[in-house]
């Protein structure tokens, strides 16, 4: 990175928390930033979940939060995958909160206080990527264990012309294989394309301060509101897309619990 400029995508560099990297056996094992930001979201959701199983009497606001929580997930169980589906609910909700605590925890403003930066691993395809292919996965393991080889008839539509199946296998098949790509690329897309887009409002803020004259201050005035404005929708979108995640995840698994 040259002096006077900000890189974007220097956000999203993976390097090692202790600073340097370490080999076992030929294998870089080092503990990243990344990997101590899934740990950081992994404890806030045990903290979140732990704080709702006191199951008090009188329920507080955290007992609360918690168990609409869980009722928000059986809810979207039970209308998207049907009968059959509850067993799937621990998945959808360690999914949902994993996805959404990752999305918020990579946006929250940390680079005010000096030495820290936070680190958005949803903003990373590897990590978008194991979690898509581990739904499709569970997806395909729960078809032929329940379908066994009829899982197959998913690719021929219920009504279809026997002379249209040439095409319409083919087409579904490709559709069905599409899934686990547009999962990971969706959530990776959208939460990558946010973060470049604070860090480029924000190097104006900064440029047009340096800059000085009468132009400067206004450039960076207007790029401080549209920080703003970005960040509220990051905001929206970090929820959109972990729902959405979860959401098309259950649609899967009625497919494959139910087939047509």
């Amino acid at each position: 990175m040259s002096a006077g400029k900000i890189d974007p995508m220097e956000q999203f560099k993976v390097e090692p928390v202790l600073g340097r990297h370490l080999d076992l056996f030929g294998y870089d094992v080092s503990f990243t930033n990344s990997a101590l930001f899934m740990v950081v979201v992994f404890v806030l959701l045990a903290v979140f979940m732990a704080g709702g199983l006191k199951r008090q009497l009188v329920p507080g606001r955290w007992q609360v939060a918690a168990e609409d929580a869980v009722s928000f997930i059986d809810n979207m169980v039970s209308v998207n995958i049907g009968s059959g589906g509850k067993k799937f609910a621990p998945y959808i909700f360690s999914l949902f909160f994993f996805i959404l605590f990752a999305n918020l925890v990579g946006v929250l403003p940390l680079a005010i206080l000096p030495g820290l930066h936070t680190f958005a691993v949803t903003s990373h395809i590897t990590v978008t990527a194991v979690l898509a292919f581990l739904s499709f996965g569970i997806v395909l393991a729960v078809g032929f264990a329940t379908h066994g080889l009829k899982f197959f008839s998913l690719f021929v539509p219920h009504g279809a012309p026997a002379w249209l199946m040439p095409v319409i296998i083919p087409v579904e098949f490709v559709s069905f294989m599409v899934r686990p790509f547009s999962l990971g690329l969706r959530l990776f897309v959208a939460m990558t394309a946010g973060h470049i887009l604070l860090e480029v409002f924000g190097s104006f803020v900064v440029q047009g301060l340096n800059a000085g004259g009468a132009l400067g201050p206004v450039v960076s005035l207007l790029s401080f509101v549209m920080i703003v404005g970005v960040s509220a929708l990051e905001l929206l979108v970090c929820a959109i897309q972990a729902y959405v995640f979860a959401l098309l995840t259950s649609l899967y698994l009625h497919d494959a619990v139910h087939l047509h």
